[in-house]
């Protein structure tokens, strides 16, 4: 594998750093791309709201965040992605695929539930992770393809941004007046945000689900091994789901995707306590951290769909 340090002289820990210059860049892509989401559906909710007078107090909080935190919640998701192995975020992409089938399956055909695609920040953080280390395992200077990538979707996440602001402090005025472009292209074409979002994000999770496959094999020797680790696999991922949808049907709320966030990541810590290594249980309580950093900060979000 081939890198920004193998053009640098051989020096100790010249790898490790260059390793960590990498796994950096590379969770800086799964944070913008997570940054874009809520941006877009930011926008997406702002706009139901404002179309509907019984949703003003909605609108005024979702208008009321603070873009300042904003770059902090890309620091830390960028570090929580850096840290988090390729294995762990592997299984948290399979594991994402599995449920967001069945709910889809289970809301039937011509619904939709804007709520998943705030439940699959962390997932899809983890997702663009694995596509990455995937498509890029043995590329020729890895890490400028990184810095290249982490460039783009840096400035994709700053432009999704500055269109939420945007929508946020003007959209009323200029939809009215018929002022500004943006803002009459939303009012006509505004309702198909989701149907664009979830065209990218099927795509996004194919590739991911692909390589997230072919990161976890490449650990096993043998089939057997790769038996003994798919099979408690897939009966405690059935099991998490068949849970899940009993729970959402039963109540609904913060306080059930809190309660699942830990019962998935409990359940998936008692599995690699049998069949994972020691490195990938500390990754389990960083894809913890990860997740609830990323509810908490969509709680308002969270909010208007369900209120929705």
């Amino acid at each position: 594998m081939f890198s920004l340090g193998s053009w640098m002289p051989g020096l100790p820990g010249l790898a490790w750093g260059w390793a960590l210059l990498d796994a950096l860049l590379q969770g800086l892509v799964g944070a913008c791309a997570i940054s874009v989401l809520c941006s877009l559906l930011k926008v997406y909710l702002y706009i139901q709201c404002v179309n509907n007078p019984e949703r003003q107090a909605e609108k005024e909080a979702i208008a009321a965040q603070r873009p300042l935190l904003e770059p902090l919640h890309v620091l830390v998701l960028t570090g929580v992605l850096a840290l988090v192995g390729s294995r762990v975020a592997a299984l948290v992409v399979l594991e994402f695929s599995l449920r967001a089938v069945s709910t889809i399956l289970s809301l039937g055909k011509g619904t939709h539930s804007s709520q998943l695609y705030l439940l699959c920040q962390y997932s899809l953080g983890c997702g663009v992770s694995c596509g990455l280390s995937f498509l890029l395992d043995g590329a020729p200077h890895r890490s400028w393809n990184l810095a290249l990538a982490a460039g783009l979707a840096g400035l994709l996440a700053l432009h999704a941004r500055r269109l939420a602001r945007h929508v946020c402090s003007l959209y009323e005025l200029h939809s009215r007046a018929r002022y500004c472009g943006v803002c009459i292209l939303l009012l006509a074409t505004g309702h198909g945000i989701l149907r664009l979002l979830r065209n990218a994000l099927a795509l996004t999770f194919a590739v991911a689900d692909l390589a997230a496959v072919e990161l976890i094999n490449r650990d096993f020797l043998s089939t057997g091994e790769a038996v003994r680790f798919w099979t408690p696999l897939t009966i405690c991922y059935t099991l998490l789901v068949i849970y899940m949808q009993e729970e959402s049907r039963q109540s609904t709320g913060r306080g059930l995707v809190f309660r699942t966030v830990v019962v998935r990541m409990g359940g998936l810590f008692i599995l690699l306590l049998a069949v994972g290594r020691w490195t990938d249980i500390l990754h389990v309580f960083v894809s913890l951290l990860g997740e609830l950093w990323c509810l908490l900060r969509s709680g308002v979000l969270l909010e208007s769909c369900w209120k929705q």
